[in-house]
């Protein structure tokens, strides 16, 4: 059976329940996957050259961060056009060919929206800068200065400052959540709404099969512009501004969610879209909720329980899963441990010792996780936070706030390919980040060769996500700490699984009948009598 007869084949059983109910997503940073020309930048030639990598693994979707043209002051998350790609990642016909060569290997395709602010250099901020009385005057967040010339409010920016920057064409002041660079756009406007989803209907015209909606609860604030308070004394460190404010006012509109059932209405006049929001912040969970009610909503929201988690614990796993009960009306969520925006999982949590055994618990813990899972680029493979000295970061949050913020560069270096080539076999040219030594030794290329690797343990792990009803999409009957043991028991139709997880750093023993049942899989020395540290095993029962 080839890759998609086995997509169909998995798929076609339950016909009511959609496609991405249960998927697994494989993230794509476009910058650093596979550079197609030499000029150190990877493109969109180079994944769709690396497709059949993302096919074997067997996930449902990639996901594909920006690749619209923009200056790159935030690494395309500044979008000069929406409905254009960056030259350094190749043409429309490139995408394309990427779009039609996925569908080949069964895998849909999703791509980013940036919806809350634009680049400055954007055709639309150019006209609105210009005067107070043009066609899109309104199109961004203006606003006069106080009597004094200070900023409206007191609102700071993600990145370090105040939210506030002073533009003599207008003699006002704009609104930006984020760098200076990048204007927040007026989403209570109902034309940039209209042009915001013109935008995205371009795409679906082009075959996407949904969209990650980035930084979407930043898409409104409040029209009055009232003064967010001071956050409660905390034991954290704070390095930046925003830390020290709780952001009740310049995001998290109760009015984004009207926005969002315009987004559904669209989606829904096309087959099969899924649609899936980044959510972070103090309120997240309540907000991703609001942002998935009910069928005319978006399909699944995902935040920040694990990305930024300094460590893993089963307290947090459970609370999160609690969070999205197998109840009518209430949504569903989407995990993941590693992104764009986050350190490596497993630099974060384990001591180098530990990394090996550890990736592979990880990976099983993932997939038996209820809700849609994904994966970023390489980690698959094991790929560990790269040191990236000062002198050659672009992240402008780690350069603002160095050395408190850590970069997001390290999370952001090439795919390492093979063992042979310079850099790994990501481009021929001098590559924008570094490949980093320890992730050179995890290439495709070695891993392909050792069974034991965690390139095929990834692999084993999606195979049994997917052959298993209970942990595809069946609903969690169980999470909690039994005798040092994690248990999650999952159920659907006439299964019921039992995943066990040593998260701790002794063995310990299965206690009473906790282990009894058929065995589906079992890793770092697990077995029914003891599960050594870091070590899980799944059991049918």
């Amino acid at each position: 059976m080839n890759r998609v007869d086995a997509f169909e084949a998995s798929a076609a059983p339950a016909t009511e329940r959609p496609w991405w109910k249960g998927a697994a997503i494989y993230q794509i940073y476009p910058r650093s996957f596979q550079d197609s020309n030499g000029d150190g930048i990877g493109d969109l030639p180079g994944i769709t050259q690396r497709l059949g990598h993302v096919a074997s693994l067997g996930v449902d979707a990639i996901w594909i961060s920006p690749f619209f043209t923009s200056p790159m002051k935030d690494f395309g998350y500044d979008v000069a056009d929406y409905c254009d790609v960056d030259p350094i990642f190749g043409t429309l016909a490139d995408f394309d060919t990427l779009i039609a060569r996925a569908h080949e290997l069964g895998l849909r395709v999703l791509i980013d929206q940036v919806y809350s602010h634009t680049s400055d250099e954007h055709p639309w901020f150019v006209e609105s800068r210009s005067s107070r009385t043009n066609p899109k005057a309104d199109w961004f967040v203006w606003a006069d200065a106080k009597p004094d010339g200070s900023p409206p409010s007191n609102w700071q920016s993600v990145f370090g400052g105040p939210a506030w920057t002073w533009d003599a064409r207008r003699g006002q002041y704009y609104l930006h959540n984020f760098l200076n660079s990048q204007p927040q756009v007026n989403m209570h406007n109902r034309e940039v709404q209209d042009a915001m989803l013109a935008a995205m209907r371009f795409w679906l015209d082009r075959g996407v099969d949904g969209f990650r909606i980035d930084a979407l609860n930043f898409a409104m604030h409040d029209p009055e512009l009232r003064d967010n308070p001071p956050a409660p004394a905390t034991d954290r460190p704070r390095s930046r501004p925003f830390d020290f404010q709780l952001k009740k006012y310049n995001m998290s509109h109760p009015d984004i969610p009207a926005f969002i059932a315009r987004i559904r209405a669209l989606t829904d006049a096309y087959d099969g879209i899924f649609t899936v929001a980044e959510v972070g912040g103090d309120e997240a969970e309540a907000e991703m909720k609001a942002f998935t009610r009910g069928e005319e909503h978006l399909n699944s929201a995902y935040g920040f329980n694990f990305l930024y988690a300094e460590e893993l614990t089963p307290g947090s796993i459970c609370a999160a899963l609690a969070e999205w009960p197998d109840e009518e009306g209430v949504g569903w969520p989407s995990w993941a441990f590693e992104n764009h925006d986050a350190p490596r999982a497993v630099s974060r949590w384990w001591k180098p010792a530990q990394r090996a055994d550890a990736a592979r618990m990880k990976m099983m813990l993932l997939a038996c996780l209820r809700g849609n899972i994904i994966l970023y680029y390489g980690e698959e493979l094991g790929l560990t936070q790269v040191d990236i000295p000062f002198e050659q970061l672009h992240d402008p949050e780690a350069i603002a706030n160095w050395p408190l913020t850590l970069s997001r560069d390290g999370a952001r270096t090439p795919m390492p390919w093979d063992a042979s080539s310079a850099h790994s076999g990501f481009t021929e040219g001098e590559p924008w980040l570094p490949v980093g030594n320890d992730n050179a030794a995890r290439s495709v290329e070695m891993q392909e060769g050792d069974d034991a690797s965690l390139l095929h343990h990834t692999r084993a792990m999606l195979s049994l996500r997917r052959a298993s009803p209970a942990l595809h999409h069946g609903a969690v009957v169980r999470c909690e700490t039994v005798g040092g043991l994690f248990v999650i028991e999952r159920r659907a139709q006439n299964q019921t699984v039992r995943c066990l997880f040593n998260l701790g750093s002794g063995a310990a023993a299965a206690p009473g009948d906790l282990a009894t049942g058929s065995v589906l899989a079992a890793i770092n020395g697990a077995t029914s009598a003891s599960l050594p540290p870091l070590s899980a095993m799944v059991i049918e029962l």
